[in-house]
C-alpha cells in the first residue's frame, strides 16, 4: 500500500499527501519520494500521517525532502501524540485528528424559548410551552397550561399548572393569585391551598424534599439568563 498524492490545480490551496498505515508501509521519506515522482509539482502540501509516530528529526528530515522539491509543508494531520508534538515545535499548523473527526463535538444546546401568552384561558383550553410559559391573564378552572420550564400567571391561576414537564425539579410556578385545581412540578402533584391570600401577595410553588410547596414569591424574575430574542409571543392557545 503506497502513498496517495492528491494533486491540486489551484495554486491557492495545498495539494495533500496521504501516508498509507505505518504497518503497510516502507520509511518515510521513500514512501514521499515514491508519491512525489508521480507528477512534477510545486507550492503549500498538507500531509495527512495518521497513526505514523513521527520525531522532531523526522519532520525536519521531510521539509527538507520537500523544499527540494519546490514545496512547503503547511499542515499536518496526525493521530499519534508525539506526531503532533514535533509539528507543534515546527510551526506546522495541526489539522483535526481522525478521533476528531470521526465523533465531533456535540452542539451546545440551546435555552429554550420564553413563550407568552396574552389572555384569559377558559375551561378545556391547554396551553404547552417547550421552554417557560409566561401568561398574561387568568388561568380559569378546567384550563390547563404546562412547560418544560417555569410557568409564570399575571393573573389568577385557578386551572391546573405543570411546570417540568420533562423533569426539571428545579422548575417553578407563580402566580399573582395561586388557587388552582392542581399543581404539578416534574413528577410531583399536589392540590392547591384553600385560605385565601393576602392581597396583592404574589405566590410560589417549588419543589422541596419531593413535594410541592408554596410560598410568597421573591422579588426576583425567576428566568434569569433567558434570552430576550426567542421570544414566543402569542394571543391565543395551541389546542392540545
Amino acid at each position: 500500500m503506497a502513498a496517495a498524492l492528491c494533486i491540486t490545480s489551484d495554486p491557492q490551496h495545498p495539494h495533500l499527501l496521504r501516508l498509507p498505515p505505518p504497518q503497510k508501509a516502507g520509511p518515510l521519506l521513500e514512501e514521499v519520494r515514491q508519491a512525489l515522482s508521480l507528477g512534477a509539482i510545486q507550492g503549500p502540501l498538507n500531509l495527512i500521517c495518521g497513526d505514523w509516530r513521527l520525531r522532531l528529526p523526522d519532520l525536519e528530515a521531510l521539509q527538507s525532502l520537500l523544499t527540494q522539491q519546490g514545496l512547503t509543508l503547511v499542515q499536518l494531520q496526525a493521530d499519534h501524540p508525539e506526531t503532533r508534538v514535533a509539528a507543534a515545535s515546527l510551526g506546522l499548523h495541526l489539522g483535526p485528528n481522525t478521533g476528531e473527526l470521526q465523533h465531533p463535538p456535540k452542539a451546545a444546546p440551546t435555552i429554550p424559548a420564553l413563550t407568552v401568552h396574552q389572555g384569559t384561558l377558559r375551561s378545556g383550553e391547554h396551553l404547552q410551552a417547550d421552554g417557560s410559559l409566561l401568561v398574561l391573564g387568568d388561568v380559569n378552572p378546567g384550563a390547563q397550561i404546562s412547560a418544560v420550564g417555569h410557568v409564570l400567571v399575571w393573573g389568577r391561576l385557578r386551572g391546573v399548572a405543570h411546570a417540568g414537564r420533562l423533569g426539571d425539579d428545579q422548575a417553578t410556578i407563580v402566580a399573582l393569585q395561586m388557587r388552582p385545581l392542581q399543581l404539578r412540578i416534574a413528577g410531583a402533584v399536589a392540590r392547591g391551598p384553600d385560605e385565601v391570600p393576602a392581597a396583592g401577595l404574589c405566590e410560589e410553588a417549588r419543589l422541596e424534599n419531593g413535594e410541592i410547596r408554596i410560598d410568597p414569591a421573591s422579588p426576583r424574575w425567576p428566568l434569569q439568563g433567558m434570552p430576550s430574542q426567542g421570544l414566543n409571543v402569542g394571543s391565543s392557545p395551541s389546542a392540545q
